[in-house]
């Protein structure tokens, strides 16, 4: 039997404990140098393994070009997909802005009146006095007036270098996912050996689960909660809630999160009631509460627990607690991570399955 060379030598295991003390140290540094753009990269890992089959049928289509110029088409089109809504954001809310503006100075000039649906509410002559007392003349609505332009200058201070941070941020992750998509099938040869070397026959089931995993959760999350927007849009155009276009674009997204959508639901009826139409308030977020339930219990469990093989809870538990800890980035990473786990759970209680 041969015996290894380092167990013969002491220099040779020395220089191997040196060489992985030096990797290591390495590899914090270079993680901490970069941690700003982790972030960035997991998105484009994470929109790279989204888009994978489709980029694949495209590059069988056109193999002359999958050097330069389908990385290119597809990250523009990925930043056109997130660009696009977001133009249309800004420019409603530039036109709210002015509006806004003008009610204020009208505010400042003669007060809040009094709402017609106040005096429909119990306890109206209550409300009606408070109301007169606080809001309805220009010197009870003075509170108005504690937003000192110093204060607002330091919170669009504060919300410009946000910004700026998210544009940084934004461009590095289209940056990056054009090098994985140009070097895909480079990286994934080398990720295949890595994850042999390190985890054995089970590191191929591990990367399997974890693409399943960010697909099933891209197709639960993502793709639901587009389905849930474009049929509150349809509902609020129907109801006549103000700009029901970009009222359905912020829907979607926040149908994205678990009971993110019953916020905008009441936004949605709340402008309703501004302009006297309680039915239509009471209707609208029934009807989008009916929506959320059948999307959560019928098809999310279906599209995300199929992918990650979890029971919907731990899938709850991986989407809010990614969304505490991570942001948006941990509505992805949050269930990938709980199927990973289980994964090496299995394995480990020797109940591993094909990924």
């Amino acid at each position: 039997m041969a015996v290894p060379a380092e167990a013969i030598d002491p220099r040779i295991r020395r220089q191997r404990q040196a060489k992985l003390a030096l990797a290591v140290l390495l590899g914090l540094f270079g993680l901490w140098l970069s941690a700003t753009f982790v972030p960035a990269l997991i998105w484009a890992a994470i929109i790279a393994i989204a888009i994978d089959p489709l980029y694949k049928n495209a590059e069988s289509r056109w193999p002359g070009a999958r050097k330069a110029v389908l990385p290119g088409l597809a990250t523009l089109l990925i930043a056109l997909l997130v660009l696009i809504p977001l133009a249309m954001g800004v420019i409603e809310a530039t036109r709210e802005t002015h509006l806004l503006l003008q009610w204020w100075a009208d505010v400042r000039a003669n007060g809040v009146p009094e709402p017609e649906l106040l005096k429909r509410l119990p306890m109206a002559a209550e409300l009606a006095r408070w109301w007169q007392d606080n809001l309805a003349t220009p010197e009870a609505a003075q509170q108005f007036h504690a937003f000192r332009s110093s204060m607002l200058l330091q919170h669009s201070q504060l919300v410009g270098k946000g910004l700026i941070h998210r544009a940084i941020i934004f461009l590095f992750t289209l940056i990056a996912l054009f090098f994985l998509l140009r070097d895909r099938d480079l990286l994934v040869a080398q990720l295949k050996v890595a994850s042999a070397r390190l985890f054995g026959t089970s590191g191929e089931r591990i990367g399997a689960q974890l693409i399943l995993s960010v697909r099933g959760t891209i197709d639960g999350l993502v793709l639901v909660g587009i389905g849930e927007g474009a049929v509150m849009a349809i509902v609020y155009l129907v109801a006549g809630v103000p700009h029901p276009l970009l009222l359905g674009v912020l829907t979607a997204v926040a149908a994205m999160i678990p009971f993110g959508a019953a916020i905008l639901f009441a936004i949605a009826s709340g402008l309703l009631v501004g302009h006297d139409a309680v039915g239509w308030a009471i209707a609208v977020f029934a009807i989008g509460m009916v929506v959320v339930a059948i999307a959560d219990h019928v098809f999310r469990p279906v599209l995300i627990g199929s992918a990650t093989r979890l029971p919907f809870l731990w899938v709850l538990i991986g989407i809010l607690g990614g969304v505490e800890t991570m942001g948006l980035l941990g509505l992805f990473v949050g269930p990938a991570t709980m199927a990973t786990l289980i994964l090496l759970w299995r394995d480990y209680l020797g109940d591993g399955r094909p990924g």
